[in-house]
């Protein structure tokens, strides 16, 4: 099985220059039957380009060449031309060289139990051990070390990036007012996202013109039932034709101009949890209740919400980060064994601002925790304790109490619209950042020997 690590060497610097690079984000899938670059006979080793004192190897450019290959084979689309790949990949792992030079030269470190729980969330993931996990990694040509080596660059160019790019892109409340005003103020049906749910009384092409006026009040039924608050998803199941009955009836989120006319225009004036008068098609007689409706340039109006309580402890001199974690375990083996309250231990052990509240951090939207423990947090079922997570604050022990799907009050909508402005205007700065220290570097590009 061919490892797929995303965001995995040349990967981080691209995702430094306009993606979210996350160790906690990575993702294993099938091989597709190519050999390792190391294998290869058609590869041989030399020095690709010189950065600083730090050499670039055509193995290393070979091996990012063969799984951009293989990603492009699993999506089934063209192979890309392979000289210009090989060049794009060169400048990449240039770039992330400089980025992981100038993040070790200005004091940027990653300890070993950051990589550890890197590792486990990659397996966990992808429903593996940590043993199993490596040997998929071994048998796709990487050693142990070097996988874990890989994991600790993509740490590394995190917290760069967090560090040193994230507090040069700011967002205005005027650039808010005025993408809001934009957005409200298009016309345009493709900018608009729409999903509806239908009952679908199903016409069959050969009916007789009393079978369709019995389908039809049958379906005027129906819609009775829908607009006096019946549950969609029971009328779904008990009503509609089997091919239109997954996900309650719903057609999912899509652009206005992915749906059929006659649907759009039957729901353009309602709001959601509205139900249209009847639509009449081909198929037969559509029962249509208006899910979500948004325009495309804006973020949902709903999201979902979790409520968590964690317990903190602070590496120190008189408990290091191997101890933290050695008590929050027993911690979670007490709870799990019902011999300790949860809200007990945090009030009594936990250093953070919420022991009072018995570790409670309340209704949180999504955003409002680092990376790290919003990962492990989403991972979690409601009432699931997690294993001991190491993040720039210390050692926590997280349970997840409970989620819900919750309306964004006007406050919460801007908040949603700067962090996708900010996103936006992220590449831009990436690309301007990883410029000037580029710029700053020594690069010596080399020729292949002949």
């Amino acid at each position: 099985m061919t490892v797929r690590l995303k965001l995995l060497s040349a990967a981080v610097a691209a995702c430094l220059l306009g993606a979210q690079a996350q160790a906690q984000g990575l993702r294993l899938a099938p091989a597709t039957g190519a050999s390792s670059p190391a294998n290869s006979a058609t590869t041989s080793d030399f020095i690709v380009a010189v950065v600083n004192s730090e050499p670039l190897t055509n193995t290393e450019v070979q091996r990012e060449v063969l799984r951009v290959q293989q990603q492009f084979a699993l999506q089934r689309r063209p192979a890309p031309n392979l000289q210009r790949l090989n060049a794009e990949l060169v400048e990449q792992l240039i770039n992330q060289k400089v980025l992981l030079q100038y993040a070790r030269d200005t004091g940027l470190k990653v300890e070993d139990l950051a990589i550890d729980q890197s590792e486990q969330s990659i397996a966990a993931q992808n429903q593996l051990t940590v043993a199993e996990l490596r040997q998929r990694v071994t048998a796709d040509g990487l050693t142990v070390a070097q996988f874990r080596a890989q994991l600790r660059d993509q740490i590394l160019l995190q917290r760069l990036r967090e560090r040193d790019l994230t507090p040069r892109v700011r967002v205005s409340e005027s650039e808010i007012d005025a993408y809001l005003q934009a957005q409200k103020n298009t016309q345009d049906p493709s900018q608009m996202e729409i999903n509806l749910a239908q009952v679908l009384i199903a016409v069959p092409e050969t009916a007789s013109a009393e079978q369709v006026q019995v389908l039809q009040a049958q379906a005027s039924k129906v819609l009775a039932r829908a607009r006096a608050g019946e549950d969609f998803a029971s009328l779904v199941r008990d009503f509609s034709a089997p091919s239109a009955q997954p996900n309650g009836g719903q057609l999912g989120l899509r652009s206005a101009d992915r749906y059929p006319t006659s649907f759009v225009e039957a729901t353009k004036l309602l709001a959601p949890g509205e139900v249209a008068d009847l639509v009449r098609s081909p198929a037969g007689f559509h029962i249509l209740k208006v899910v979500a409706k948004t325009s495309a340039g804006l973020p949902a109006m709903t999201m979902t919400q979790s409520r968590a309580r964690h317990i903190l402890l602070r590496p120190s001199a008189e408990l290091n980060e191997t101890q933290a974690r050695a008590r929050l375990l027993d911690f979670k083996k007490q709870l799990q064994a019902g011999q300790a309250d949860f809200a007990t231990l945090a009030r009594e052990y936990s250093q953070d601002g919420s022991a009072a509240q018995g570790g409670d951090l309340g209704w949180a939207s999504p955003g409002m925790f680092v990376p790290e423990f919003e990962n492990a947090l989403n991972q979690l079922a409601p009432g699931e304790i997690s294993a001991p997570l190491l993040s720039r604050f210390g050692m926590h022990l997280i349970q997840l109490q409970e989620r819900r799907q919750a309306k964004l009050s006007e406050a919460e909508q801007r908040r949603a619209v700067s962090a996708l402005l900010r996103e936006k205007k992220f590449e831009e700065a990436a690309q301007t950042w990883t410029q000037e220290l580029r710029g700053r570097a020594y690069v010596e590009l080399r020729q292949p020997p002949q």
